[in-house]
Formats: C-alpha cells, sequence, structure tokens
C-alpha cells in the first residue's frame, strides 16, 4: 500500500516525469532513460535489430510499459539491482503482461518476482545485448549492477549503477561495512573511464554540492556543477557520466585523495593498511553526507 501511495502521489506532482529525458542510440541499440516516482530512473535498452527489450529497475511499471508500447518492442528481461520497492515495485506486474520475461538479480536480496537468480559475473544475454552482472553488496545485501558491453555496437560501455553510484554521489550503507561497499566501489573504479554511467536516481546537483565541502578547489567538480544546473534548470536528466568524469569529482570514488583526508582530518594510523584507511575515510564521508541531507 506505500508503494501503490508514494507511486499515485509522484504520478500526481509528476504527471509527465520529474525529468525530460533523451535516449541515446548506437548501431543497433537504444537506451532510454524513464523518469519514475519523484526521482528515480529506469532504463529501457532495446536490440534495435531484433525489436526486443531488457528493463532495469521498472519501478513504475505502468510508465515503463507506456514506453515500451511506443517503442513497438518485446521485454524479454528485467535486471533488478537490489529489493527496494523504488527499483523493484514494478516486476511482478510487467512479468504478468510479459509471461516469458525473465527477471534476474542477487537470490540473497529477495527481489519481487525473480526468476534467474546471479552470480558475481554472470552473464545475461538479450539478443545482440551482452550484459556482465557484478556484485556489490553495501547498500543491501544482494545488490547488482550491470554492465552493458558496447563493442559490438562500436560503442562504450554502460553501466545501470542502481543506489550503488549516482553522479557524484554512492548509496547509504544500510546492510554492508564500508569496508563491504568500499570494494564495491572500486569494482566501479577499476571499469574502463569512458563507460556511460547510468543511476538509479536524480541526485546530481545536491551530490555536487556536497562535494564542494570536502574537495572544494576540484576545478572538475565546478564544471560539473555548472553544466548540471544549466539542465537542472530546464528539468533535463543528467544522465549518463562517466566513471572517467566520476573518478575526477566523486567523492566515494576519491578515498585515496589527500585532499579528502585533510578536508575529513582524518590520517592513516600507524599500524592501518592502505584499504583499512580508505575504509575509515569512506565512513566518515558518508556520515558527512548524511548529516549534509540532513540540514
Amino acid at each position: 500500500m506505500y508503494y501503490k501511495r508514494q507511486m499515485r502521489k509522484a504520478r500526481e506532482r509528476y504527471p509527465a516525469g520529474h525529468s525530460t529525458v533523451l535516449p541515446m542510440e548506437f548501431s543497433g541499440m537504444k537506451i532510454i532513460p524513464i523518469s519514475v516516482l519523484s526521482d528515480n530512473y529506469s532504463y529501457l535498452i532495446i536490440d534495435t535489430t531484433s525489436s526486443v527489450a531488457v528493463v532495469v529497475d521498472p519501478a513504475d511499471p505502468q510508465t515503463v510499459q507506456a514506453v515500451i508500447q511506443e517503442e513497438g518492442v518485446r521485454l524479454e528481461a528485467i535486471l533488478c539491482t537490489h529489493k527496494h520497492w523504488d527499483h523493484s515495485g514494478g516486476n511482478k506486474w510487467l512479468k504478468r503482461i510479459y509471461s516469458s520475461c525473465r527477471v534476474y538479480g542477487n537470490a540473497a536480496d529477495n527481489i519481487p518476482g525473480l526468476t534467474h537468480p546471479l552470480s558475481h559475473k554472470d552473464s545475461v544475454t538479450v539478443g545482440c545485448l551482452h550484459f556482465k552482472a557484478l556484485f556489490t553488496p553495501g547498500h543491501t545485501v544482494g545488490h547488482m549492477i550491470y554492465l552493458l558491453d558496447g563493442r559490438a555496437m562500436g560503442a562504450p560501455s554502460s553501466l545501470f549503477s542502481g543506489d550503488l553510484v549516482f553522479l557524484s554521489g554512492c548509496g547509504r550503507m544500510f546492510e554492508g561495512s564500508a569496508s563491504t561497499m568500499l570494494s564495491s566501489l572500486d569494482t566501479v573504479g577499476s571499469l574502463n573511464d569512458d563507460t556511460l554511467l547510468w543511476p538509479g536516481h536524480e541526485y546530481a546537483e545536491d551530490n555536487l554540492l556536497f562535494a564542494a565541502e570536502v574537495e572544494p578547489h576540484n576545478a572538475v567538480r565546478e564544471n560539473k556543477y555548472q553544466w548540471v544546473l544549466q539542465q537542472r534548470g530546464q528539468k533535463l536528466c543528467t544522465s549518463p557520466s562517466t566513471i572517467g568524469e566520476e573518478k575526477a569529482y566523486n567523492p566515494f570514488l576519491r578515498s585515496h585523495c589527500a585532499e579528502l583526508h585533510l578536508a575529513l582530518g582524518l590520517r592513516q594510523l600507524e599500524e592501518e593498511d592502505w584499504n583499512q584507511f580508505r575504509a575509515r575515510v569512506l565512513e566518515e564521508l558518508r556520515k558527512h553526507k548524511d548529516q549534509y541531507n540532513r540540514r
């Protein structure tokens, strides 16, 4: 009932969606961000050669279904990043419409409608779309992200990151330690710099303002912030960014940076190894962000 009430309120408040989105097209593939709820994004990824599609995190299934119908494609798979209702709430509804649709996710997360449990580095193929599932716990115990291989289309790869990484941010550590979350963030940081990042929420403006508090002299962040202000001034979607961009200004991917350590008042202890220290930096950074959100 809570889910239905929140969905109804969001539709009343944002009848045309919270943001204007633009599809991104490559040879044989189309990625469509779908603005749902008050700040979430679902994503429809289409193999344009065979007109089959995958959807990531269909929180508002009717909105997603409208896009599927408009595109004239057949939904073959749902890739669910984690169990929270604002990401998984539409799984069963769409499964009823598309009975052969496969629902992917990690079994540890109790994904609604799950038909195909995934483990780290499992592959998912739909038409010519090839995804690799990466296990990234921390936000939830079974959080997964999905890396779409773009090479066959002559395109960069695309990462659908759910609530692990946002533009200049990361998710709260609800069900994992800072060390667990650090390992998951390092998985993202190890990807190619040109990988496109498609996050689960529109948090860019607020996240970049927070980043200015802990790295005030980061010129790359300031340039990105000015661009985001222009986008959000017109209610335009800020996705995608790239992994290379994120490594330049996202503080949660910069736990190695001396300026960040100084801003947080942290120093590596004599008996502390580097990753233990970075986990402590991440934990303190997340505390600062949580306090910032409550202002």
